[in-house]
C-alpha cells in the first residue's frame, strides 16, 4: 500500500505481543478503546503489553446500534479531556464495530492520529480490521459519516475466536466466502469441503480460511485503496445487507447474517440478468445453508422499501444504482444496468 503499508499478523498468543504493540506506537499516550463484552476477557493482556505508557481505556456498550456519533463523540471527548497529543495511539481492541468507531475517532481527532488494530471476532479479522475505512451509522444509512484512515498495525490472534459466540462466528463466515465468491473460485471450492471444519473450528482449517481472507482483502486494497475500482467488488451483497440492516434499526441482523442474504441476492439477480448459470445461485444459497446463516429478508420488509434504502448506497453514481454481481463464482464485477423490475423480482420471496 506505498507509504500506507503496514503489517498485518495472524496467529495464536498476540493479544499480549508487546514487541509488536510498542513497536506500532510512536507516543507515549495510548488509549484502548474496547467493548463491554470483550474488554473482560481481553483488556488485561493488552495493557499489560502495554505497561510503562500512559493508558486510557474507554469502554463501549456492544452492537450494531452503538456505532454512532454519540458514542464518537464520547471517544473524542476523552482524547481531549485528557490532553492527547499528536503522536498518541487510538488501540481498537474488538469487532467491527469497535475498529470502525475507534478507527474514525482517531481520523478525525487533530486531523489523524494513530491507530491500531486488534479484531477479535472472525468478522472483524478476515475483512473489517484491514483496509482502512472507519466510519459509523446515521439513521439514514450505514457508515454513511466516514473516513479512509489505515492502523499502523493489525494483530489478529486466532485464540480470541474460542470465545466467540456460534451466531457471531458463523455472521463472520459470510465475508470468507465473499471472498471465494467475488476472485477465487477455488477458494470457494475449498469452502464447501471445509465448512464442517470451519464449524467446528478446527485450528487448521480456521488459520487457512483467515490467512487466505486477509490476503484477499489487502491485495485489492493495495491496489485501490480508496475504492475508485475493483475494491468496489469487495461489497458483494453490502448494498443489500445495508438496507436491510437499517430497515431492521441495526438490531436484527449481525452485518455478516445481512451480507449473506445480500450475497444470494446478488447472486439471484446476476442469474436474472443471463450472467450465472441458473444452478449457481443454489450453489451459493447452500453453502450459506450450511454455514447456518440466513437467506431470505424477513416478510415484513417490503420490496419497495428496501430498494428505496438502497438508493442512499455509497456506490451510487448520478443517481443509477450500482451494485456489486456475478459473472461466475469466483467472477464479480460493478453493475448499473439492473432495472428496478429486475432488482424487486428478486427481493420477492
Amino acid at each position: 500500500m506505498g507509504p500506507a503499508a503496514y503489517s498485518v499478523w495472524v496467529g495464536r498468543g498476540l493479544l499480549g505481543d508487546r514487541a509488536r504493540l510498542r513497536g506500532a506506537v510512536r507516543g507515549n499516550q495510548v488509549l484502548i478503546v474496547s467493548n463491554e463484552t470483550v474488554a473482560p476477557l481481553y483488556l488485561e493482556p493488552v495493557r499489560d503489553a502495554l505497561a510503562g505508557l500512559a493508558l486510557e481505556t474507554l469502554v463501549l456498550p456492544d452492537g450494531e446500534r452503538y456505532k454512532n456519533l454519540d458514542e464518537w463523540r464520547r471517544v473524542q471527548d476523552r482524547l481531549i479531556a485528557r490532553g492527547f497529543l499528536r503522536d498518541a495511539c487510538v488501540i481498537a481492541l474488538g469487532g467491527g464495530v469497535v475498529g470502525d468507531l475507534a478507527g474514525f475517532a482517531a481520523a478525525t481527532y487533530m486531523r489523524g492520529i494513530d491507530f491500531v488494530q486488534i479484531p477479535t471476532t472472525l468478522l472483524a479479522q478476515v475483512d473489517a480490521s484491514v483496509g482502512g475505512k472507519t466510519a459509523v451509522n446515521h439513521a439514514a444509512g450505514k457508515n454513511l459519516i466516514g473516513a479512509f484512515h489505515q492502523p499502523r498495525l493489525v494483530l489478529a490472534d486466532l485464540d480470541a475466536l474460542g470465545t466467540l459466540p456460534d451466531r457471531e462466528f458463523r455472521a463472520g463466515l459470510a465475508e470468507v466466502i465473499k471472498y471465494g465468491l467475488i476472485r477465487d473460485a477455488g477458494f470457494l471450492d475449498w469452502l464447501d469441503r471445509h465448512v464442517d471444519a470451519l464449524l467446528a473450528r478446527d485450528p487448521v482449517a480456521l488459520g487457512h480460511a483467515v490467512v487466505e481472507s486477509v490476503r484477499h482483502k489487502a491485495e485489492v486494497v493495495a491496489a485501490d485503496e480508496r475504492e475508485h475500482g475493483a475494491r468496489a467488488l469487495l461489497n458483494l451483497g453490502h448494498t443489500f445487507g445495508h438496507a436491510l440492516e437499517a430497515l431492521t434499526g441495526y438490531r436484527r441482523y449481525l452485518h455478516g447474517e445481512a451480507v449473506a442474504i445480500g450475497m444470494l441476492l446478488a447472486a439471484r439477480l446476476s442469474a436474472r440478468l443471463g450472467a450465472l448459470d441458473p444452478a449457481d445461485p443454489e450453489r451459493v444459497a447452500d453453502l450459506l445453508r450450511r454455514a447456518g446463516l440466513p437467506l431470505q429478508p424477513p416478510p415484513e420488509i417490503a420490496p419497495a422499501a428496501m430498494l428505496e434504502r438502497m438508493r442512499l448506497d455509497k456506490k451510487n453514481r448520478a443517481g443509477a444504482l450500482r451494485l456489486v454481481l456475478l459473472d461466475a463464482l469466483g467472477a464479480a464485477r460493478v453493475r448499473d444496468d439492473a432495472d428496478d423490475g429486475e432488482i424487486l423480482a428478486v427481493l420477492h420471496p
